[in-house]
């Protein structure tokens, strides 16, 4: 699917990698843009249409879906993150409970709300925005990473439903990228700018995932080793 002349919806968009995607859709001619936000207070932006949006909320989501019912792309980029201990950290549940309302039961009800309205485009797609943390042990980040391959696993389950439907589903692999969600963190990041042109390609392309910088698909390519990535990251990483 093109992103031109597409009618585009993304959560979280008020900065960062939403942001990316929200700018770079109306570089490439989309018809619309919609930029989800839990608030959209100060929000300015040439083009983009802020859309209140609490991905937590089902009756603010049905709202949004009401508003933005021309909606052909559907980009679920909202996400959040916190450092712990370790997996034996004593706020792991509390945490793990925090990531998973946003980071993967968001992504359910954000898609659920939106089936009904995609399938009856002659064309539509759904990227998921995940995450190479699935592969990569990075004990700070544990429940984040339990989230983000929650959501992975729905994202491989719900391309397989909607395949014959006419509904692309691309899922984006990407590590660390240089937004506010990862202020703190010491690694290198990918720009927002780069890996949301990545995506948009391969969304034109047809494919159904993305490796959207190097080390995500380095990891990839450890999956089937004796020694996979998730195991013994390589060096590096």
């Amino acid at each position: 699917m093109d992103v031109a002349n597409a009618t585009v919806f993304i959560t979280g968009a008020n900065r960062g990698l939403g942001l990316a995607f929200a700018r770079e859709a109306r570089r490439r001619g989309a018809r619309k843009i919609y930029a989800g936000m839990r608030s959209t207070s100060g929000f300015e932006e040439a083009g983009v249409v802020p859309v209140r949006v609490d991905v937590t909320d089902k009756a603010s989501i049905a709202a949004a879906v009401e508003l933005a019912a021309d909606t052909t792309l559907l980009v679920n980029n909202a996400g959040i993150a916190a450092l712990i201990d370790g997996p034996l950290a004593q706020d792991v549940e509390a945490q793990s409970s925090r990531m998973f309302e946003t980071n993967y039961y968001g992504v359910v009800r954000v898609t659920q709300a939106f089936e009904r309205i995609l399938l009856a485009k002659p064309h539509a797609a759904i990227i998921n925005v995940l995450s190479d943390i699935v592969w990569l042990p990075r004990p700070y980040l544990t429940p984040y990473a339990a989230s983000k391959a929650a959501a992975w696993s729905f994202t491989n389950q719900l391309r397989f439903q909607l395949r014959e439907q006419r509904v692309q589903v691309l899922g984006l692999h990407v590590g660390f990228v240089d937004t506010d969600l990862t202020n703190g963190i010491d690694v290198p990041k990918a720009s927002p700018e780069h890996v949301v042109h990545q995506t948009y390609d391969a969304l034109a392309a047809g494919k159904s995932e993305v490796m959207a910088d190097k080390g995500t698909a380095m990891l990839k390519g450890t999956l089937a080793a004796d020694v996979p990535g998730y195991i013994t990251p390589p060096p590096g990483l």
